[in-house]
């Protein structure tokens, strides 16, 4: 928290970048370059195999691997221009936008594999089966693997945090969290195609392909809603109901303040901006010390007008 006079407000860094940006980054870096090799097996195997299915989901792959590629460059681009002045509060947004961004492709991921599986509802493609399922499988590893590398701390991908509810929920870091979804997003691809080949096989489902590509697609636009509207509500700097609640006690607690105007906005994971404008018996340092035990509070603005 910052707790220097407004006199040193021009010398003071603006650096917040989450606790373990460098770990994170190199985390996603591992995981394009698996996609990224996973995704050209695809490809070749389809070639090779003459199997559409295979070609088909090399190239969904390959906008897993752009999406992962753009967090990896989220993190090099927030880590490299941290402290340039022109960021006037750091650069710890960056990784909302491209989460941002990342849902917007998953989300049209979702509708592509969406309106495909329903098309072949009614239009049945043959599918090479055998070659299909061992691919399917090795795509299976190596997203288990990647969740495996990404899924360290991060939220369930389905549960919606609020602004609030504890400090884990404030310290999320929106852009890994957006590169676990679309490994989750091919794991669960990679499983339903599985129960479906295995099911066309022996079973001669043929209709159970598409199904189970409607049901993937709707799990996948729930996540991409879910991440859409949390990065949307960081970048909008929508206000956080639990932390406004959390300074109001520390500040008007004692009865010798009255908060009149109040804004706080999150900077990057782990870290918000507050701005406090009080009226009463207080100092400006005095509120300042009431506001310390708030770990959250990362840069805080305060105007103290004494009474009469």
């Amino acid at each position: 928290m910052e707790l220097k006079p407004e006199i040193d407000a021009l010398t003071h860094e603006h650096v917040f970048l989450g606790d373990r940006h460098d770990d994170n980054a190199r985390r996603t870096l591992w995981v394009v370059a698996l996609t990224a090799a996973m995704m050209v097996g695809e490809i070749v195997a389809g070639s090779i195999f003459n199997s559409m299915a295979l070609l088909a989901d090399g190239f969904h792959m390959a906008t897993h691997a752009g999406a992962l590629g753009v967090a990896a460059i989220a993190y090099r681009f927030a880590r490299r221009h941290a402290r340039n002045r022109r960021f006037t509060f750091g650069t710890g947004k960056v990784g909302d936008l491209a989460g941002f961004a990342s849902a917007l492709v998953l989300a049209l991921i979702a509708l592509a594999i969406g309106f495909e599986s329903f098309t072949r509802l009614f239009e049945p493609r043959s599918v090479a089966f055998g070659e299909a399922t061992i691919v399917a499988v090795l795509g299976l590893i190596v997203n288990i693997l990647s969740a495996l590398l990404l899924g360290g701390g991060q939220p369930h991908p389905g549960h919606h945090h609020p602004h609030g509810g504890g400090q884990h929920a404030h310290r999320h870091d929106n852009n890994l969290r957006s590169a676990y979804l679309h490994v989750l997003a091919d794991a669960l691809t990679s499983v339903l195609a599985i129960a479906a080949l295995l099911g066309g096989r022996y079973l001669g489902w043929v209709w159970l392909d598409p199904v189970m590509g409607i049901v993937g697609a709707a799990v996948i636009a729930v996540w991409a809603c879910s991440l859409l509207r949390d990065t949307a509500a960081v970048l909008l700097d929508t206000s956080d109901p639990h932390l406004e609640a959390e300074v109001r006690h520390e500040v008007e607690g004692p009865g010798d303040a009255r908060i009149t105007d109040l804004h706080i906005w999150r900077l990057g994971p782990g870290a918000h901006a507050a701005i406090v404008s009080v009226t009463g018996e207080v100092s400006g340092e005095t509120v300042r010390s009431r506001l310390s035990p708030i770990h959250e509070l990362a840069h805080v603005t305060v105007e103290a007008r004494q009474t009469a």
